[in-house]
């Protein structure tokens, strides 16, 4: 009986049984708050499950991505890589701006001692100074992201010379962890109940209202992107209306997207999609799965929006060369979100890190994002995934505008 609950269990949908640990954790909240401190231990065993796997998840996944590198990437590569790195630094913008908008608060359990802020950019540089140089193990111990970052870099670049059965196994170590991260996850249902049902238990109702301001601020970010900085990026590169290529990506990709919430699950779609564009496949072949790793726009914004969300609730005033920091490490922290659904939470504390913000509170910032990933995660990975066609295709275009043999039609993928 139990072999069978638990395969049905594996074979629902993630975000089916999310839906339903948010309904329960409302209802327990509403009509048994006896039950309240019981049921909240399992959202503080979920928090401190992602607490304990985080720090090895950002170690491993960023040192082999440094180690499996490609340094002698074809010329027509440099261009897409370009346009993916730019667009996910321009989100991260658009994000900060966003939120600075629009600061939302959220209901946290703050400890005095985690609520001293920096007093601006030259303290902020300070401490990350001081964190780069950290002893590994003991970053890694402690969960300072940055020292983490930083050793996984140094680490990735000394193994890049490395023979590939050695690269093979740091490969291997890294589904491994991934693999690790996605059972963890799978308990999300019950953390999340255990997290609504306190939060609603505590504060009441009124906890809401900072998730769907937060929803609000993430879904403006992530449609001014789809919609007005991504079509600007594609117009100023191939001189053409961009949005029939535009609405052609997010309905025949990012449709897609939203419901297998995985880029790396959409990339079958995406290469199909491209095809019928008609893009050069030796390039497509390789810039769209390479784009279901590095190019995260929509990551980029859930890291910084939450990020300076944590930022609000403490009274952190952040200045703008403070905010500009911020988004460089939201671009590099999505070029190094794991593929997993959600794995863009799991490196917010990365970003809470160039703050000040202690791993606590960057956890129960990231339990915050794990209860709206329901609409934030698909829409992310819409954004994500469509822009791997959107920006692959604008490359190509881009030189055929030059050769003068761009056509409008060009633009309109063909009919299956």
């Amino acid at each position: 009986m139990f072999r069978k609950i638990g395969k049905k269990y594996q074979e629902t949908a993630l975000i089916k049984l999310i839906i339903v640990g948010l309904i329960i954790g409302i209802l327990i909240a509403a009509f048994a708050p006896g039950a309240v401190p019981v049921v909240a231990v399992l959202g503080d065993l979920f928090v401190k499950a992602l607490k304990g796997v985080a720090p090895i998840l950002v170690f491993v996944l960023v040192m082999n991505a440094m180690a499996q590198k490609n340094s002698d990437a074809s010329t027509s590569m440099k261009p897409i890589v370009r346009l993916y790195i730019f667009a996910t630094f321009c989100s991260s913008l658009v994000a900060v701006a966003y939120s600075f908008l629009f600061p939302t608060s959220l209901k946290l359990q703050v400890a005095e001692a985690t609520t001293k802020a920096p007093s601006g950019i030259v303290e902020v540089l300070h401490n990350l100074i001081l964190s780069v140089v950290d002893n590994p193990v003991h970053a890694i111990a402690e969960a300072n992201y940055i020292g983490i970052l930083a050793w996984a870099v140094l680490a990735g670049i000394a193994l890049h010379a490395a023979d590939d059965k050695t690269k093979v196994i740091l490969d291997d170590f890294a589904k491994a962890v991934t693999k690790i991260v996605q059972w963890v996850i799978r308990f999300a249902p019950f953390g999340i109940m255990g997290l609504v049902a306190n939060a609603v238990g505590t504060s009441g109702f009124s906890a809401f209202i900072g998730y769907f301001q937060i929803i609000g601020v993430l879904l403006a970010a992530f449609f001014t992107v789809a919609l007005v900085m991504n079509p600007l990026i594609v117009y100023f590169h191939i001189r053409r209306n961009p949005y029939p290529l535009i609405w052609a990506t997010l309905r025949e990709s990012g449709l897609y997207a939203f419901f297998t919430r995985s880029s790396a699950a959409n990339i079958p779609v995406n290469l199909s999609l491209c095809k019928r564009l008609g893009l050069n496949e030796d390039t497509y072949s390789i810039s769209i799965p390479l784009g279901a790793t590095i190019n995260m726009s929509g990551a980029a914004i859930t890291i910084a929006v939450l990020s300076l969300a944590a930022a609000h609730t403490l009274g952190i005033a952040i200045d703008l060369p403070t905010a500009l920091l911020l988004c460089i490490v939201s671009t590099i922290g999505a070029c190094g979100a794991s593929g997993v659904a959600g794995g863009s939470l799991l490196l917010i504390p990365v970003a809470c890190a160039s703050f000040g913000i202690g791993n606590d509170i960057a956890m129960q910032v990231v339990g915050v994002g794990f209860i709206i990933g329901v609409i934030q995660d698909s829409c992310e990975t819409a954004l994500n995934s469509s822009t791997d066609v959107l920006f692959t295709a604008t490359a190509e275009f881009a030189e055929r505008a030059k050769e003068g043999t761009l056509k409008a039609s060009d633009l309109v993928p063909e009919k299956e």
